[in-house]
């Protein structure tokens, strides 16, 4: 039986008491059942739940919603990484990946169909993952979207005639990176490398008129986390010198020797972002 704990009712009535009970919600399009730990007010009726149940509940909805369509739960990734006596970090590193996307496998936050797969792929014993695609297939019509809502965001072309994308590649790796470090994955599996200005698309000279030419409508279409990933690196570097200027100080491109690809895993180091 629970614990009678209680807690004030924010609106002055009686003292809320401990409540325990199934629930069900509608997360993502599907109805997810879930055990919920709280307290009700007798008179009002209004529920509240602390921070610490709060975190459990969205684990719990997270899970659920998991275990319904095919994905690994948090604590089925935990259980089959002790049955490896894997560390955190070297799971991570079986799937090339950052310790911080695994530690949000493991809690609340829910990986993608392809995280998924990669992660079954590293529990059965086998490296995988590609350090340089952030574990993305290349696609050069999600390049040209990607491109398309920085502009729409910052408010004018960064894909110019003849420039040889100086300030857009800036822009692409900064959200490549700052994907992969949050998810796990990158945005458009491209590839980048340390060149004379800065990091860059390796081979851009062969893709960029493909780039140009690309439409929208073959590219998968951005997550709402990845948009706001683009619009949150445009608030931070609003004019291009900015962001050509930043990826000129971070120390993953000052260190590599010019034409050195630069793996995803750098994106943990990126300092001005």
């Amino acid at each position: 039986m629970m614990k009678q704990e209680t807690m004030p009712c924010p609106k002055g009535h009686r003292t809320m008491v401990a409540r325990s009970s199934n629930k069900t919600m509608a997360y993502r399009g599907i109805e997810v059942g879930y055990r919920a730990k709280y307290y009700r007010c007798p008179q009002c009726g209004i529920e509240a739940a602390t921070v610490e149940q709060t975190s459990v509940m969205q684990k719990a909805i997270a899970d659920a919603y998991r275990a319904k369509t095919g994905l690994l739960t948090g604590g089925e990734i935990v259980e089959g990484r002790k049955k490896l006596k894997l560390s955190q970090q070297a799971l991570a590193d079986r799937m090339q990946t950052g310790i911080a996307s695994l530690k949000r496998w493991e809690g609340s936050i829910i990986q993608s169909r392809s995280m998924d797969r990669l992660l079954r792929e590293a529990l059965a014993g086998r490296i995988c993952g590609d350090p340089y695609t952030g574990n993305r297939p290349f696609s050069i019509p999600r390049v040209r979207l990607v491109l398309k809502h920085f502009e729409a965001v910052l408010g004018r072309k960064i894909l110019k005639k003849n420039d040889k994308m100086l300030f857009a590649a800036k822009y692409l790796w900064y959200a490549d990176m700052t994907a992969f470090r949050k998810t796990g994955e990158g945005i458009t599996g491209a590839t980048y490398a340390a060149l004379t200005y800065g990091p860059q698309m390796n081979n851009y000279r062969e893709l960029i008129d493909d780039i140009r030419r690309a439409g929208d409508t073959d590219a998968e279409p951005l997550s709402e986390e990845e948009k706001g990933i683009i619009v949150g690196i445009a608030r931070c570097f609003p004019q291009d010198q900015r962001v050509y200027d930043a990826s000129h100080r971070e120390a993953v491109w000052k260190e590599k020797a010019a034409g050195t690809l630069i793996p995803y895993s750098d994106a943990v180091r990126l300092k001005e972002i």
